[in-house]
C-alpha cells in the first residue's frame, strides 16, 4: 500500500515515516524540508510546498492513504504572543484545503488528520487541578487561539468531505508530542525540550527561566505511543476525533524539577512574565479506551530520560561549533 505522509520532515511526521516503513508500507514523504536531524527512510521525499495546488496535485498521484500532518505551528511562545495569527490561519488551512481537496479527487482512499488539544474551550480550562479536555466538551467552541480556531475549522473540514464526498476519515486530537529529533530551539519548540534545554545550558547551581508563576499544568505523551494510538485509530473504523495523549498531568514548574533530576543538575528556577496558554490542559482517554481498547501507559519520566539526553547532545554540539568557530 502507498501512502503519503504529509509534514514528513517535522517531528511526528518523520518518525511516522519510520514506523510506517518497518510496518512495510511504501512511504512517499511531503514536506518544504528534509528532517533536521536524521536521514529519512521515506521511499521518495518530494520538496515542496503543499499551499501550492501544483505540488500537492503531484503529492498526492497514485496514493492510497495520506497522513496530513503538515502546519505552520510551535509552542507557547509561537502561538500565543498574536505575532503569528495570519500565518497560522492562511498556511495551515490551504495545506488542509489543499490535501483534501485533490486527494479526494486522486481517488485517495482514507486521510488521517492530526488535530490538536488545542481546540478546546478556554473555559473548561482554568482550573490547573481539573481541566475538562472530553472530546465532547469541544463545543460550544472557544478555543484560546488561532492556532486552535484552525484545527478546528479543519477538523471539520474533513467531516464534511466525509459526509458529502464519500472520504474515509480518521481524526486525532494530539496532546503535546515529546521525545528525540524534535524542535528544541529557534521558538517553535514546546515546553519539555524548551526546558530541557534550558537545564542542558545552565552552569551548575544556576538558574532557569519559566513563564508564567509554573503552577499551569500540561499531560505530555511520547512519540512512540502517539505512533502506536496514530496507527490504532488509522486501521481502525473509528472517525473520531479521539484525544492521543496521557492522562499524566504536572505543573510546567515540576516538569523542570523532573529534568533537573534526570539531568542530575539542582537549579533555581525563576518564574517571569510570558506567554502560558491555559491554565491546566490533560487528555482525556476514556473515549479512546472505549473504542479502541487502548490508552497509552508510559510514564512521563520515562519519556524525559531518553529525550533530555538527546538535547543535552545537541546544546553540546552546538556549544563546541560556536567555540571551534571563535577559534
Amino acid at each position: 500500500m502507498r501512502v503519503l505522509v504529509c509534514g514528513a520532515g517535522g517531528f511526528i511526521g518523520s518518525h511516522l515515516v519510520r514506523r510506517l516503513k518497518a510496518e512495510g508500507f511504501w512511504v512517499i514523504g511531503a514536506d518544504l524540508k528534509y528532517p533536521e536531524f536524521s536521514r529519512s527512510v521515506a521511499d521518495e521525499f518530494l520538496i515542496g510546498d503543499l499551499r501550492d495546488p501544483f505540488f500537492v496535485r503531484q503529492a498526492v498521484s497514485g496514493v492510497d492513504q495520506i497522513y496530513q500532518l503538515a502546519a505552520d505551528m510551535g509552542g507557547a511562545g509561537y502561538i500565543f504572543t498574536g505575532e503569528n495569527d495570519a500565518a497560522v490561519m492562511h498556511n495551515s488551512a490551504t495545506i488542509n484545503l489543499n490535501v483534501l481537496e485533490f486527494g479526494t479527487q486522486a481517488g485517495v482512499r482514507r486521510f488521517f488528520y492530526s488535530s490538536s488539544a488545542c481546540i478546546y474551550p478556554e473555559r473548561n480550562q482554568v482550573d490547573p487541578l481539573h481541566p475538562d479536555c472530553s472530546e465532547s466538551s469541544a463545543y460550544p467552541a472557544a478555543p484560546d487561539s488561532e492556532y486552535g480556531w484552525e484545527k478546528l475549522f479543519s477538523e471539520r473540514l474533513y467531516l464534511a468531505y466525509s459526509r458529502n464526498r464519500g472520504v474515509d476519515v480518521r481524526i486525532a486530537r494530539f496532546h503535546n508530542i515529546f521525545g528525540p529529533e524534535g524542535t528544541w530551539e529557534g521558538g517553535k519548540e514546546k515546553a519539555p525540550a524548551a526546558l530541557s534545554r534550558k537545564v542542558a545550558e545552565a552552569e551548575p547551581r544556576g538558574s532557569i527561566e519559566i513563564w508564567g508563576d509554573g503552577q499551569q499544568t500540561r499531560s505530555f505523551l511520547y512519540i512512540d505511543e502517539c505512533l502506536e494510538g496514530v496507527r490504532r485509530l488509522m486501521e481502525s473504523d473509528v472517525t473520531g476525533p479521539l484525544n492521543i495523549g496521557s492522562e499524566e498531568m504536572i505543573t510546567i514548574n515540576d516538569l523542570a524539577k523532573t529534568i533537573m533530576e534526570i539531568a542530575q543538575k539542582p537549579l533555581k528556577i525563576r518564574n517571569i512574565p510570558g506567554p502560558t496558554g491555559v491554565r491546566g490542559r490533560r487528555s482525556d482517554n476514556r473515549l479512546i479506551e472505549q473504542e479502541l481498547a487502548w490508552q497509552p501507559t508510559q510514564l512521563l519520566r520515562a519519556g524525559l530520560a531518553k529525550t533530555y539526553p538527546w538535547i543535552a547532545n545537541q546544546v553540546a554540539a552546538n556549544q563546541l561549533r560556536a567555540v571551534t568557530a571563535g577559534a
